[in-house]
């Protein structure tokens, strides 16, 4: 199958965090390599691009694209592991890094990765093969109140204990062993007036699996904290986010790298040492065009933030 996947806030993100045709970029989520496309495009033959993606099918894809381009190096592994494998390369510091977060087009089409709850599958939801832990154990081996509470905190979802108690009880019976299985019980979970309005009744609950099997939003912390050390002055990190709660990480890290004073207001002098690290770019973040949202309906809750290292 091919990789396809729209790009969203292609220009935008680009153009944000790009200064220099000679610098070195990295690329936090290759997926489809629309972002990369287009930055190798503007990079002249001594830039270079190190392009991260734990899904092997994503750097296949890239290798297939770009079979001769030596700017760029794929790297198969989480981002988590930014800091190191730029020290491995020995290609400290950057100009630009940049993130574009969620969960690609291919993988969520692909109905064999478990990752919809639109399509038929084996419960799975790995970003990364290797990954030990599936959705399918989640949903069959936690508790009820640990899965109440992922439900609710990575879903915001208002039925998750009444969802975790379904769970509980229909797997008693018989594993939950696909998609559709656990959409059923999510059905049966939700009263039926609630199930009228809004987004499908899986959505919320599937999305709070697929960021618990991942450790999406830990990972995504432990990035963050190793974007300043590896930017040189002045250049710059983007970060699409898709959903509250990672462009809530993302906006008070940002916020934190200000470096404004954090001591109670009754003290004489500053003792908490703040030093800003980097300047916020942009003040509200960018979101998508009416036009791009039209295309690309998938693009709708993206957010783009931008800060520069000082």
């Amino acid at each position: 199958m091919e990789f396809h996947h729209v790009t969203v806030l292609l220009k935008e993100t680009i153009e944000g965090i790009f200064k220099d045709p000679s610098g070195i970029y990295v690329d936090c989520t290759l997926g489809g390599a629309g972002h990369a496309r287009l930055l190798l495009s503007k990079m002249s033959a001594e830039g270079k691009l190190i392009a991260f993606d734990q899904d092997p099918k994503a750097i296949a894809n890239a290798r297939d694209i770009f079979p001769k381009d030596e700017r760029l190096i794929l790297v198969n592994r989480n981002f988590e592991h930014l800091q190191e494998s730029l020290q491995n390369l020995k290609l400290l510091p950057v100009q630009g890094i940049y993130f574009d977060l969620g969960v690609s087009s291919p993988q969520l089409d692909e109905a064999e990765r478990g990752f919809s709850y639109m399509h038929e599958a084996e419960l799975d939801m790995r970003m990364n093969p290797q990954n030990p832990v599936t959705a399918r154990q989640l949903v069959n081996t936690w508790s009820a109140q640990q899965l109440a509470d992922i439900i609710w905190k990575y879903g915001e979802e208002k039925w998750s204990k009444r969802i975790a108690e379904f769970i509980v009880k229909a797997r008693a019976q018989k594993e939950i062993a696909t998609t559709e299985e656990l959409v059923e019980v999510i059905k049966s979970a939700i009263p039926a007036g609630a199930r009228r309005d809004g987004p499908h009744p899986a959505k919320r609950t599937f999305q709070a699996l697929r960021i618990a099997v991942n450790d999406e939003l830990g990972v995504l912390e432990r990035a963050l904290d190793q974007v300043i050390t590896c930017l040189a002055p002045g250049g710059r990190v983007g970060v699409i986010t898709f959903h509250s709660l990672e462009d809530r990480i993302v906006k008070e890290k940002m916020n934190s790298w200000r470096g404004r004073c954090t001591c109670p207001p009754n003290f004489p002098v500053c003792m908490c040492g703040a030093t800003p690290l980097a300047k916020v770019i942009t003040r509200k973040p960018i979101i998508p065009s009416a036009e791009e949202i039209e295309e690309n309906p998938r693009s709708r809750s993206a957010k783009l933030r931008i800060a520069e290292k000082l």
